[in-house]
């Protein structure tokens, strides 16, 4: 709970980035083509975000092995090679996003004003990509060492910055200046990254959590630097799979028009709420499972993550039963006169809530495993859950013509809409949770090395 409690309120401040984003667009911005705009935002800068996991999957474990084992020099070196490699892969991906963030928004089949409010916002936030891999490879480093709190610091200025300076631009301060709409948004939440990424630069590099940023340290050590990917790269692999489906997955309910994508985004911010107690124990478990490891205890570590699956379970079934009695009223807090929107938001919040314990489940034992250097197993079981549950499934069900891609075979759908590709993510949740579930008791995580 000491682990869990900050990580739960940091990924509540992480939430708030896209909810606050959302609320703005939704509540000061007429026409639902900006709504859709930034459902497939979120997506895409989910995508981005994950690709610092083949750095932060491989930091979390390792600095976690060598807190556990006594080793917080070795712990420190970890942080500052982890740093290296993310500024050398922030490089590599700002010159290969800015030219192509219109085509990507334009592949995922947007249209006409979504799209180009889209592939704007993009473009802003791929601007300040320096200041996310920080949050994200740092904030990985931190929570390795056992300390939670600082993420948790950091995401609040992150959003008081965030909220505070998008609707400053996005009203025009009362008529102190034009306003500047959709854009003003997207400014607000890069402001919101670049101050939060300065808080933390200034944490690791003052001994925090015992970690000293170093110019020395960070010269680039060929041995760490791939025992860091030898664990990251299937980590990373399958946080990116994980994205890219979604992707694949969004691009099926953006074809059945902007009410679906629409109601999709805004039930998927809503759903979002149940993740976090998800997201906290899940990175608890890491941690623990990682330094028990590390200090020779494999059955304290069982234990660790048995446990925080429980608790995670019986919050996020908690969630579930309030969806289910207040989907219109939890909708409504984000989209007004739009009652075609409300009504199917709420009907795809009421199906997922029926998903909330396999959800859990999937979540917090694939933390553990990851913590434990393990990281090809959850690789698989995305493959096997994404690739031939979730979008076969859906693609079937939410149409009523499937064309298959590459051979293009042409059949009968069962023509259910959005409601058709949320029920394909519900048996995919279930499908990967006995996948999980089955890897941990196991056991083979265990001898894992890193």
């Amino acid at each position: 709970m000491r682990l869990s409690l900050p990580v739960l309120a940091e990924q509540v401040l992480h939430l708030l980035v896209g909810l606050s984003d959302l609320a703005l667009t939704g509540r000061l911005l007429e026409g639902t083509e900006y709504v859709a705009g930034m459902t497939l935002v979120i997506y895409l800068l989910w995508l981005v975000g994950t690709l610092f996991a083949f750095i932060a999957t491989g930091a979390t474990p390792l600095t976690a092995r060598f807190t556990g084992a006594g080793q917080p020099e070795m712990a420190n070196r970890v942080m500052n090679q982890s740093i290296t490699v993310g500024l050398a892969w922030t490089v590599v991906l700002m010159l290969v996003g800015l030219p192509i963030a219109a085509p990507a928004v334009a592949m995922m089949g947007l249209e006409g004003p979504s799209a180009e409010a889209a592939a704007r916002y993009l473009t802003i936030e791929l601007c300040v990509l320096p200041a996310i891999m920080f949050e994200r490879v740092g904030i990985a480093c931190l929570r390795g060492a056992g300390d939670t709190m600082s993420g948790l610091w950091v995401m609040a200025l992150v959003n008081v910055v965030n909220i505070g300076v998008s609707y400053t631009l996005v009203t025009g301060a009362g008529g102190a200046f034009t306003p500047l709409g959709w854009d003003g948004v997207a400014l607000g939440t890069a402001a919101g990254h670049l101050v939060g990424a300065a808080l933390l630069v200034a944490m690791l590099a003052g001994g925090r959590a015992g970690y000293r940023m170093r110019p020395s340290l960070m010269k680039p050590d060929p041995a760490m630097i791939r025992r860091l990917l030898r664990i990251g790269i299937p980590g990373g692999a399958e946080a990116v799979l994980l994205v890219v489906c979604n992707l694949a997955y969004l691009r099926i309910v953006l074809k059945l028009g902007d009410v679906a994508a629409a109601a999709h985004g805004v039930a998927i911010q809503v759903e979002s709420l149940a993740f976090l107690p998800g997201g906290a124990f899940q990175i608890a478990a890491s941690t623990t499972t990682g330094q028990y490891l590390g200090a020779g205890d494999p059955a304290r570590a069982t234990r660790s993550a048995w446990a925080a699956t429980a608790v995670a379970s019986a919050f996020m079934v908690a969630a579930g039963v309030v969806f289910w009695f207040t989907a219109e009223d939890l909708i409504g807090l984000f989209v007004f006169e739009k009652p075609d929107v409300v009504s199917l938001a709420a009907q795809l919040l009421r199906l997922i809530s029926l998903a909330m314990l396999p959800l859990a489940v999937s979540m917090v034992l694939a933390g553990a495993l990851r913590g434990a250097g393990d990281t090809r197993w959850p690789l698989l079981f995305t493959i096997i859950g994404f690739g031939l549950v979730r979008v076969p499934l859906a693609m079937y069900l939410s149409q009523e013509t499937v064309t298959l891609p590459l051979i293009g075979a042409t059949f009968a759908g069962a023509g259910w809409g959005a409601v058709g590709a949320w029920c394909g993510a519900v048996t995919d949740l279930c499908v990967r949770a006995t996948l999980m579930t089955g890897r941990f008791v196991n056991g083979g995580w265990k001898t894992v090395e890193v």
